[in-house]
């Protein structure tokens, strides 16, 4: 995995619960929120997903003041990890040399994330075995955040289809890059047959 970008700071925090939802009722939800900073996502192994409002984001020359950063906390070790797409992109591409079926099946609950299925209802009925690297857990639920944070950042452009599907703005046109975690799930499964 690429490197971490960890902050060691203690956090105050206000419990938050949005569910998952269609991309525009999601955005709507994320931007009504209050400036500060919130536990959105419990993981089992004691972690937590975490906002913190405003991001600071400028795209496209102006500055998002509805963005917010999203961070794995670990209040153990006090620590702020803030995950960045690359870093899950490249924890998955190890999952998938290691075991490319079950990143499959974590790639599926990615795209139900990314049509709106909130990652606890995944969770509930299916159970990942982890290769290597970050638990598919918190991936999950960290995706759902930063899928919401890229759709606030981009409503009239691409929004979480950058990552999902892999696009980027090139001047006023956007290109397919093939490096879309969908790109990958898409490999994955032609390889196996």
């Amino acid at each position: 995995m690429t490197r971490r970008n960890i902050y060691k700071h203690t956090i105050d925090l206000r419990k938050l619960n949005i569910k998952n939802a269609e991309r525009e009722e999601f955005i709507k939800k994320l931007e009504e929120i209050p400036y500060r900073g919130y536990e959105v996502e419990d993981i089992s192994d004691g972690r937590k997903i975490v906002i913190v409002k405003p991001g600071g984001k400028q795209s496209f020359g102006r500055i998002r003041k509805e963005d917010f950063f999203v961070f794995i906390y670990d209040p153990k070790e006090q620590t702020l990890w803030q995950i960045t797409h690359k870093q899950v992109y490249d924890d998955i591409l190890e999952k998938s040399r290691e075991n490319p079926k079950e990143t499959i099946k974590i790639l599926e609950a990615f795209e139900r994330v990314y049509n709106g299925v909130d990652p606890d209802d995944i969770l509930k009925d299916t159970s990942f075995e982890n290769p290597i690297g970050e638990n598919p857990e918190a991936l999950l639920k960290a995706y759902k955040w930063i899928w919401g944070q890229e759709d606030v950042n981009y409503p009239t452009g691409k929004g979480r289809a950058m990552s999902w599907e892999g696009w980027e703005k090139d001047g006023d046109n956007w290109i397919k890059t093939g490096t879309g975690l969908e790109d990958l799930l898409e490999k994955l499964k032609k390889d196996e047959k």
